[in-house]
């Protein structure tokens, strides 16, 4: 039986009308190259192009007055290239690319593939190649900087306190949250530093940022430059001016009766034990402790009326802690420290050690680290000469003789910090040759080795200069129980990278 193949079905062929050549048919009549050569359909879209770049600060200007970083061959910059061609929106584009050129050349090729309807519904695909030239344009930013009149608004911090720890812990709080990068210049200046800013919002920025890792008020104020009376466009200069509490870690305060009140009771004499957004206070007699912010402060204005610079050395001779059966309480007061024990201890002088033996009693915190033998710092208020108005209407039976601020290692100044195998950074490039000789700044330093509260908020670098032997036990002090090489290393951070133990 025969079967019946079905005929193979052939295309109809036409000749183009333009060339003669066999095509198949299609709604022009004409094939791709004579399509070509009569139809263009970039013919709209400019062939070169010019685009803006400032060298000083490297960034690129994308209409009307926007500036913007972008890498050579990246997203940003293509993004810009083609915003700058008029009329692609009236065709289909499918692809977009850079050709290599020689970064020194001051042009960029951009290839673009794109589609268009042509007569007859055809739809026509080409390849084409743009050229842009960079232009050299020095943005406002930078002009302003020229023209030495680059700052639009001015943070001044100032702290009227004869100790500057303060000013080195909140340096180091600006370094780890950065929060000084878009700063256009840092002055140092009596007192306290200057920030520079383009614009209010940065610096307000700043302010805020202050106000919510230090207790401290601000106050606000602005000076007219320019005004355009047409368009009622004002010019001016702000100015923050920053007041810091003035007291610091380790001082002695003496509270009004009734901002004492209001804190529970407390007693009027306490020791500042730390300072964050607030002012933390604790009675060395009582373990009792309070802690009041900026708001506080400048509503009950008052000083410090002992300062670290008036600390004296003691030894202990003997230490007996105070069981809690035989402290006295009274209703209504405030919260009691846990992490402290109180404790009666005798003390004398170090420098009358074995000369005068005469002991001076009174009342300490410090009962779980001190112990006989040991030395301690401490403020002799017997023997100062305080000239504070709360003061004056205190009873002098109630002042203690002796209060002790914190536990003094035994060991040589020197030599400490000479295998101190870590350093900090610093704002201003000249402010490590600044501090070499500043004595409250290797204090402080020794705070952070101390504090371990202290140091977790503060990035601490390796310092490449030092050599750390491969024996750490030559290196940790045996009278500095609380602190070692090996704990400091913990917390030792490189680029925010945290070091390893094992050396």
């Amino acid at each position: 039986m025969e079967t019946l193949t079905e005929p193979v079905r052939q295309e109809a062929m036409i000749l183009c009308c333009m060339c003669g050549v066999s095509i198949e048919p299609n709604p022009t009549n004409m094939c791709v190259a004579c399509l070509r050569t009569q139809v263009d359909v970039t013919e709209n879209i400019p062939k070169q192009a010019t685009i803006q770049f400032c060298r000083s600060c490297e960034r690129y200007l994308q209409p009307p007055a926007e500036w913007i970083h972008a890498a050579l061959e990246s997203r940003e910059l293509l993004t810009l290239c083609l915003k700058k061609l008029k009329s692609l929106n009236r065709v289909k584009l499918i692809d977009a690319g850079f050709v290599w050129t020689e970064p020194h050349s001051m042009r960029l090729k951009v290839k673009l593939t794109v589609q268009a309807e042509v007569m007859g519904g055809a739809v026509l695909q080409q390849v084409f190649i743009v050229e842009y030239i960079v232009n050299h344009q020095m943005c406002d930013d930078c002009h302003r900087i020229e023209a030495k009149d680059y700052w639009r608004a001015l943070v001044q911090v100032r702290q009227k306190a004869t100790n500057k720890k303060t000013f080195y812990y909140l340096e180091q709080l600006i370094l780890k949250y950065k929060a000084h990068e878009q700063t256009l210049g840092i002055k140092p200046v009596h007192e306290g530093l200057d920030f520079f800013f383009a614009n209010e919002a940065t610096a307000r920025k700043l302010v805020d940022f202050l106000s919510s890792v230090i207790p401290c008020r601000y106050d606000h104020s602005k000076k007219l430059l320019s005004h355009d009376i047409h368009s009622n466009i004002y010019n001016y200069k702000f100015t923050y001016s920053v007041e810091i509490v003035p007291i610091s870690r380790d001082s002695v305060v003496c509270l009004p009766r009734k901002l004492s009140h209001q804190l529970g009771g407390i007693n009027p004499i306490c020791l500042v034990y730390k300072i964050t957004n607030s002012v933390h206070l604790i009675d060395v007699a009582s373990g009792q402790i309070a802690e009041f912010n900026a708001t506080v402060y400048w509503r009950h204005a008052f000083n410090s009326i002992c300062d670290p610079k008036q600390l004296v050395e003691y030894t202990v001779m003997d230490i007996e802690p105070i069981k809690s059966k035989d402290r006295r309480f009274f209703p209504g007061q405030g919260t009691i420290s846990e992490k402290h024990v109180i404790a009666d201890v005798w003390l004398v002088r170090s420098c009358d050690l074995g000369i005068n033996d005469n002991l001076i009693h009174t009342r300490t915190h410090l009962g779980h680290v001190l112990k006989p033998g040991d030395t301690a710092l401490g403020y002799a208020l017997s023997e100062s000469n305080i000239n504070d108005d709360n003061f004056e209407t205190l009873n002098k039976d109630l002042v203690p003789d002796v209060i002790l601020t914190k536990k003094s290692y035994a060991h040589d100044v020197v030599a400490r910090r000479r295998m101190r195998a870590w350093k900090l950074k610093h704002m201003l490039e000249d402010k490590e040759s600044m501090v070499t000789e500043n004595n409250d700044y290797y204090e402080f330093l020794e705070d952070l080795e101390e504090n371990p509260e202290m140091r977790q908020n503060i990035n601490i670098f390796r310092d490449s200069r030092k050599v750390i032997p491969v024996d750490t036990n030559e290196l940790s002090d045996p009278s500095c129980p609380q602190i070692t090489l090996e704990e400091m290393l913990d917390d030792l951070v490189i680029d925010d990278v945290q070091v390893p133990q094992v050396l």
